[in-house]
């Protein structure tokens, strides 16, 4: 098959961004002769020179419109969730039998026993690996490389697998996904996936380009991936789907800190769109930030001119991003002192501010640039890119002019982005999951320890900034056993364990109802409240709560509801 590439899709000399044109073309007539990459009937991705990603990108393109960077979120569960036990059932013997789980991370090591059936066969209905230019893209992406099903088998035949099929999984993380959804059994380890005989797709997702890390200020050795990336990837999977005409559970184990948390950014939006579809569910994860104190609430009232925010900034951070976000009715402005003292003050926010702010005593820079209105949100933005920053403790003044109480949240890098030593001093752990996990239509997982059922000890927690109850429901993701890279097992914690436990469970739901034609109207909406409604409350608490959401996922008490059907 001639490859057909768009090579401004991976080239370092094109920027991306990513519009929301809703089946108007008309909308990009705006981006002149740039070449333009339609994802689906909503969104676009429009590749500019990256001559034109100045300082000035927020204020020209709108900062709703740049990538977001998104980071992965991991560090004895069966049973605990009720899948054994539902399985012993005769009728309810659910084991993801076509049902397709779509994965969206690092790739796979397809040559992994657990991803092999017993006839030798791949269980992988294809791969699509983002990094590869040696062979056929998939039909609309252009980039990439896309290996079926029979080229995997052949490969598996072969002595060195990758002379013919060369994806390989660097990190280890989707590896340790698709194991924990849909792995084959292995007794001597005490392993299964929630669904082994289900399908996957695979997205091995490309690292992100060089000129968005270096607009986020993100170190060139540590994993992150773009936002419009990952959104084709949920396309990729979502069209296979429809071309087998089979149900699917989309899982991505990828979250990001960039946004509003309310889920008006672009890939919580596509994945509330598709998890719409029918037939389909997303599942994604809450992430791990909630004790690292990387989230400060303030509020503004008659009582207090200002709010004071203290961040403490490690020796070894010389660089990260900050995002401040206002109520839609504020007026916001902010002072700044650095760890030398220096005072700059009163930096308002107008309709459209740029501005590179730099110190006498020290080498910091900071890129300041404030939207009085973002899109589509209609709250106001003041992000803060910090350069060559100084250790310490700066601190900010925020005020709001608009004579109205104020409210007004910020949010650090996520995951390895910044280490543990950059931190607001007083910070608030409410409101730390992830802005991808705020997508309404999703199911957003946190992670708990069955052993003593206790919150993971960073789990991110809810709600949404628009106080949608996110995350919806906890799942087992601490020292979980999973595959590794070198074919044997390990223990990992975090709440992409979680949402890989709980692809699998909604991947059951799938069989029982679109599978064996016990309920044709299902996606995620309906699968999340099943669960919800069969979830374990614990006595102590009340529900819903923003660690816990509606409570413990369990199958086997969703088992209840549908004998009531039967």
């Amino acid at each position: 098959m001639e490859r057909k590439e768009n090579p401004r899709a991976v080239s370092e000399d094109y920027a991306d961004l990513i519009v929301y044109y809703l089946n108007n073309p008309k909308i990009l007539n705006q981006y002149g002769d740039a070449a333009v990459q339609y994802i689906n009937e909503a969104f676009a991705i429009v590749h500019i020179p990256i001559a034109e990603m100045t300082k000035e990108a927020v204020r020209t393109f709108s900062y709703n419109a740049i990538p977001k960077l998104y980071g992965l979120t991991s560090e004895e569960s069966l049973g605990i969730s009720g899948v054994t036990k539902l399985r012993s059932i005769q009728k309810f013997n659910l084991r993801g039998n076509g049902v397709i789980i779509g994965i969206i991370d690092t790739g796979i090591d397809y040559t992994n026993p657990v991803f092999i059936k017993q006839d030798g066969t791949t269980k992988i209905i294809s791969i699509w690996d983002q990094t590869l230019t040696t062979g056929a893209a998939p039909v609309g992406a252009e980039f990439g490389t896309e290996y079926n099903s029979e080229q995997i088998n052949q490969a598996l035949k072969l002595e060195n697998p990758y002379e013919l099929v060369p994806s390989k999984d660097k990190i280890g993380h989707g590896t340790m996904l698709a194991g924990v959804a849909a792995g084959n059994e292995v007794p001597q380890y005490g392993f299964s996936g929630v669904v082994p005989e289900s399908d996957l797709v695979i997205v091995k997702l490309r690292q992100a380009k060089k000129y968005l890390r270096d607009f986020f200020i993100v170190p060139n050795d540590i994993p992150c991936y773009q936002e419009n990336h990952i959104m084709w990837g949920v396309q990729y999977c979502t069209q296979i789907a429809r071309n087998l005409n089979r149900p699917i559970v989309i899982l991505t184990g990828m979250g990001t800190s960039q946004g509003s948390h309310s889920g008006y950014e672009p890939l919580p939006v596509l994945t509330s769109i598709i998890g719409d579809f029918p037939d389909t569910v997303v599942v994604l994860p809450a992430g791990n930030e909630g004790n690292l104190k990387r989230h400060f609430h303030g509020s503004i009232n008659d009582s207090t001119d200002y709010a004071t925010v203290e961040l403490h900034v490690g020796n070894e951070d010389k660089g990260f991003s900050m995002e401040l976000w206002g109520n839609a009715y504020g007026t916001y402005s902010i002072d700044i002192l650095s760890p030398s003292g220096e005072f700059i003050s009163n930096l308002p926010i107008s309709i459209q501010l740029n501005r590179e702010i730099s110190f006498i005593f020290e080498q910091t820079i900071i890129y300041l640039d404030a939207q009085l209105t973002q899109t589509p949100t209609g709250e106001p933005l003041i992000l803060m890119r910090f350069s060559n920053v100084t250790s310490g403790i700066w601190r900010f003044n925020v005020y709001d002019q608009s004579g109205l109480p104020g409210d007004f949240d910020i949010w650090l890098p996520m995951g390895n982005m910044i280490t543990i030593d950059t931190y607001f001093v007083v910070a608030d752990n409410d409101i730390t999951l992830l802005a991808s996990g705020a997508a309404v239509v999703p199911i957003v997982m946190t992670a708990y320890d069955p052993k003593n059922n206790t919150l993971y000890l960073n789990a991110g927690r809810g709600y949404s900034r628009d106080n949608t109850i996110k995350p919806e429901l906890a799942a087992p993701g601490v020292n979980y056993i999973a595959p590794n890279l070198n074919q044997k097992f390990s223990l990992y914690t975090g709440s992409s364990v979680a949402a890989a436990h709980t692809a699998g469970i909604a991947a059951m739901i799938l069989e029982w109802g679109v599978i064996r034609k016990n309920d044709f109207a299902l996606d995620s909406i309906k699968v999340k409240n099943y669960l919800i409604r069969g979830s374990v409350k614990l006595p102590e608490l009340t529900y819903p709560n923003r660690d816990w959401g509606y409570g413990i996922i369990n199958i086997f008490q969703v088992y209840d509801i549908f004998k009531l059907r039967l």
